[in-house]
């Protein structure tokens, strides 16, 4: 059986394409809900998938982003305006967070909106020095409150085009 028809055939499948398309940068669970609703699953376990894949990268974004970036510069230069820009948005992205700290990272990764979310919320408390046990329950917290926002949006969708 082609894996792609796998991933669509059957529950098993259409929950890991919904975990791994919630994984990607930029589409995370605010793509990854509604893309596993569309598959068929019910908004539960969409919703379930969506936030167990948008949270797997993100304690290693945490420890490891800043050693990644240094790496990416050393082995090649072509990549740092790549990072330059990467650690401008955190940076700025971080401005806002700091004065709130871990609330401010929860409600910054809750907003569902372009330039937010886990991935950035992981890039700005690896900038802000936070620690991972810290950080990890706001921006969890973040993406479980996206995840019900987006939840709710979806099916809000679904009931005026589909009813």
């Amino acid at each position: 059986m082609e894996l792609l028809e796998w991933f669509t055939s059957n529950d098993l499948g259409k929950l890991f394409f919904t975990m791994l398309v919630s994984m990607v940068p930029v589409i995370e669970l605010r793509g990854g809900v509604p893309f596993g609703t569309a598959l068929g699953l019910p908004a539960g376990q969409a919703l379930l998938a969506a936030i167990i894949g948008n949270m797997i990268p993100i304690p290693f974004i945490i420890v490891y982003i800043r050693r990644i970036f240094l790496w990416m510069r050393r082995k090649s230069p072509k990549l740092n305006a790549l990072v330059d820009k990467l650690e401008k948005k955190a940076h700025l992205k971080g401005q806002k967070v700091s004065r709130y700290k871990y609330l401010g990272l929860w409600l910054f990764v809750a907003i569902p909106l372009p330039g937010t979310g886990a991935w950035t919320g992981a890039l700005v408390a690896a900038f802000l020095d936070m620690p991972l046990r810290k950080a990890l329950p706001s921006i969890f917290l973040g993406v479980v409150t996206a995840g019900l926002i987006m939840t709710f949006a979806t099916g809000l969708v679904v009931a005026t085009v589909g009813g």
